[in-house]
């Protein structure tokens, strides 16, 4: 049921990002459709039938704790669809941040955008408190490796074996300190699972 949307997570110049509601699910499914560069690059298929809504529901598992999960639409000023910038604060800590997906239309590649929305994402991220932002990115999606590294974000370990639905992949855990003061060693040391594997044999 359509209703009044909810005010701007944040923006800048020419665009703003907001949470997405269930009623425009439909809406993201298109978007996926429309731009299946990312699933094509990371699993070999196309965007499947119903997997907006599977992503829109999804949460972290237990026993992973978060204070909130932000499942948002990048928009530009027609309110049209271009992106989505889905994150979760509070992740296993008040102040860690975590992106779990990160998507400019294929036809603004190239223009900026992406550099500043992330841009924007980092203010706001560090108005709400955030020290580090976490994320994965899969080991051979050469365009997104390439975007995180210039972003400043530093690998801290590879997960083998992840299905990210259609292929088995490897997923780089990268890290952002996000503020002065905070350092990769000190995320280490409350974020054990996130620690580098010692060298076998």
């Amino acid at each position: 049921m359509n209703g009044p949307r909810p005010l701007p997570l944040f923006g800048g110049v020419g665009f703003h990002v907001r949470e997405l509601q269930a009623d425009e699910v439909p809406r993201m499914q298109a978007f996926f459709e429309a731009n299946p560069e990312y699933w094509l690059t990371v699993n070999g298929v196309p965007p499947p039938p119903g997997l907006a809504q599977i992503e829109f529901d999804e949460r972290p598992p237990p026993p992973l704790t978060y204070v909130h999960n932000r499942y948002a639409g990048l928009f530009d000023e027609a309110g049209v669809l271009n992106g989505l910038v889905v994150y979760v604060e509070g992740f296993t800590a008040p102040d860690v941040a975590h992106l779990a997906l990160f998507i400019v239309a294929t036809s603004l590649r190239g223009s900026g955008l992406a550099q500043r929305v992330y841009d924007a994402l980092e203010d706001h991220l560090r108005s709400r408190g955030a020290r580090w932002l976490r994320l994965g990115v899969v080991a051979g999606n050469s365009d997104g490796e390439r975007f995180w590294e210039r972003q400043g974000c530093v690998e801290l370990r590879r997960r083998t074996g992840v299905d990210t639905g259609g292929r088995i992949n490897t997923v780089r855990v990268m890290l952002k300190p996000l503020v002065a003061g905070a350092t990769v060693e000190g995320y280490l040391a409350f974020a054990a699972r996130d620690r580098p594997e010692p060298p076998q044999g």
